[in-house]
């Protein structure tokens, strides 16, 4: 077929040629919306560097957790801002802990929404790291001991689905055989099979308080500039019963996100981080572009590419665009 008897323009000629052959939708249902839950009370803090997003108190975060599922958004995933920290992250795995609190409020008052939680340890311990630290570096296996009941606590609490962000080697492993022990069987678990070492974090940072209080995460988290890496690292969450794998961040890595998709048959999420939202925030907020059309664009790629789900800043606004 060649010009001029094949035309390609034929079929983008209106609105209703163009949905009728279009290869890729977004949905609401694809989307889990981050949540930051803060000890206290009273407590709506806006992230300076994420316009609409806040610090919340369990009350806060309760009524948004009931209008994220007034809009049809099936998941939120909850990262905690403790009262304290120490050196072994305590308050990630005690049954009083932000999180677990969160848990319980949420599903007391909006049971129908999947509540995921982000299982790490870096907002929890005072050095900002993601584990214990033994000779100024993160000790992976006693680590994955805490990572492990952290998990349990959180499926004590009603957790949906837990989701190890560590990067420590055999931590679904280790999650899977402590929560079939105790009885939460049925409980996914959402890798973050594949995450970078990515300077898109930066405004997570300020959100979830916390950046590391020396060096930095290279030595657990991925090279930004490998690929067949990440392979070797989703196959080895595969073995071990994961659930879904994440690639993390999405944006600058949709190449990664695609080899998964073509090589694993798990349900495959996107994590549209916090750089990548601020960035359109900042963009739009200038004029330099129309800040809707790119955001929902963003997120189509991020589903061309192969994902199922996208976690992302953007859901609720997403959600209301799409609806239009």
């Amino acid at each position: 077929m060649y010009f001029p008897a094949y035309r390609a323009r034929r079929l983008r000629r209106n609105d209703n040629l163009r949905r009728m052959v279009r290869e890729t939708a977004l949905s609401v249902s694809d989307f889990i919306y981050p949540m930051f839950s803060a000890h206290g009370s009273g407590i709506r803090k806006e992230i300076s560097s994420m316009p609409g997003i806040y610090q919340q108190s369990i009350e806060h975060i309760v009524e948004e957790a009931k209008e994220v599922h007034a809009l049809g958004i099936p998941a939120v995933i909850l990262f905690g801002i403790p009262e304290f920290k120490d050196p072994l992250g305590q308050d990630a795995y005690s049954d009083q802990g932000i999180i677990q609190r969160t848990i319980r409020a949420i599903k007391e008052a909006v049971p129908e929404l999947t509540v995921i939680t982000d299982v790490c340890l870096c907002e929890y311990t005072d050095h900002g790291h993601c584990g214990v630290i033994k000779n100024g570096a993160v000790d992976n296996d006693e680590t994955l001991k805490l990572l492990a009941a952290e998990a349990l606590s959180h499926a004590r609490a009603g957790a949906d689905i837990v989701a190890p962000s560590d990067m420590m080697d055999g931590r679904v492993a280790a999650i899977r055989e402590l929560l079939d022990a105790n009885g939460f069987e049925q409980i996914p678990i959402m890798s973050y099979a594949v995450k970078y070492a990515s300077a898109y974090y930066g405004p997570f940072r300020e959100a979830a308080e916390s950046t590391p209080q020396f060096g930095d995460r290279r030595a657990y988290q991925m090279d930004p500039a490998n690929r067949r890496e990440a392979l070797r690292e989703a196959e080895l969450d595969v073995q071990e019963c994961a659930d879904f794998l994440m690639v993390k961040p999405a944006l600058a890595y949709l190449d990664v996100l695609r080899d998964l998709r073509e090589n694993f048959q798990l349900p495959l999420v996107a994590y549209n981080v916090s750089g990548e939202f601020s960035m359109i925030k900042a963009a739009a907020e200038k004029g330099w572009i129309d800040g809707e059309r790119v955001m929902l664009e963003t997120l189509l790629g991020m589903k061309r590419a192969g994902a199922d789900l996208i976690i992302t800043y953007h859901a609720k606004e997403a959600a209301l665009a799409l609806r239009k």
